[in-house]
C-alpha cells in the first residue's frame, strides 16, 4: 500500500515539483492551495504525513496544525516554509509538528525527512499489540495503554497479561498458568488468580477473559 502525503503549497510550481518527485517515488500525494481546502481532505481522507507550507490563504499551517492536534489527530507534519526566525520556528514545533524544512530545499532532502518519520511511526505501531478499541499493549515498554492513557500494573498481572496474549484463543489451564506466571518459589492459589484477573476483566472488559468452569481460561483475541 502507498504512502499517502497531504501536500499544502499555494505556490503551484513548487507543489507541482514535490507531487511529481514525490509520485515518482511511489507515494500517493494530494495537494491543497489554502487552509480550509487542506482541512476539508483532512475530514475526508486518511494520511499518512502532512507537509505544510506556513503561508497560505485562509488558514495558516501553524492554525491548522494546532486545530487537528487540539482534534486529537495526531498524523505526523513537516512544515515547509521561508520563515526563518527562532520565533517561527518555536511556533511550529509548539503547534504539533515533527519536523521543519527551510525554503529553499532539496527534493532529496525531503525526501529523507519522510521516510525518517514514516519508518518512526510504522516502528511505533509495530510495537503496539491491539488488544480492543481502546486498549493496547507496548511490547517494547511492557506498559498497558487505555483510551491513551498508561495504566498501571503489578508485576503479577504484566506477566499474566502477557501469557494470555501470548496464548490468546487457546485453553489455559490453571497449572499451565501458575507454572508461567508464578515463580517456583512461590505459592499459587486459585483465589489469587481469580483477583488478578478481576482486575485485568475491569480494564479490558469482561468478555475477553473467559472463564471455562473446572478447566481454566481463555483469552479471547477478537
Amino acid at each position: 500500500m502507498k504512502i499517502k502525503l497531504l501536500l499544502l503549497e499555494d505556490d503551484l510550481t513548487l507543489s507541482e515539483t514535490v507531487v511529481d518527485y514525490f509520485e515518482e517515488q511511489g507515494f500517493d500525494v494530494v495537494a491543497a492551495y489554502d487552509g480550509d481546502e487542506a482541512n476539508e481532505l483532512i475530514y475526508e481522507q486518511k494520511f499518512d504525513l502532512f507537509l505544510l507550507d506556513v503561508n497560505v490563504p485562509t488558514m495558516n499551517g501553524f492554525e491548522l496544525l494546532k486545530q487537528l492536534r487540539k482534534e486529537g489527530n495526531k498524523t505526523p507534519a513537516i512544515f515547509i516554509t521561508s520563515l526563518n526566525s527562532m520565533d517561527s520556528l518555536e511556533e511550529g514545533f509548539e503547534s504539533g509538528c515533527d519536523d521543519y524544512i527551510r525554503k529553499p530545499f532539496e527534493l532529496k532532502e525531503l525526501l529523507l525527512r519522510v521516510q525518517t518519520i514514516i519508518k518512526r511511526e510504522y516502528s511505533q505501531k509495530q510495537e503496539l499489540l491491539d488488544i480492543t478499541d481502546n486498549v493496547k499493549f507496548n511490547t517494547k515498554t511492557n506498559e498497558l495503554i487505555k483510551d491513551e492513557k498508561i495504566v498501571p500494573l503489578n508485576l503479577k498481572e504484566l506477566k499474566l497479561l502477557k501469557f494470555f496474549l501470548q496464548n490468546s484463543d487457546e485453553l489455559l489451564v490453571h497449572e499451565r498458568i501458575f507454572e508461567n506466571v508464578w515463580d517456583y518459589d512461590e505459592e499459587p492459589s486459585d483465589n489469587s488468580l481469580r483477583t488478578y484477573i478481576k482486575n485485568l476483566r475491569k480494564i479490558l472488559g469482561k468478555d475477553k477473559i473467559v472463564s471455562l468452569k473446572k478447566l481454566g481460561y481463555r483469552f479471547n483475541s477478537k
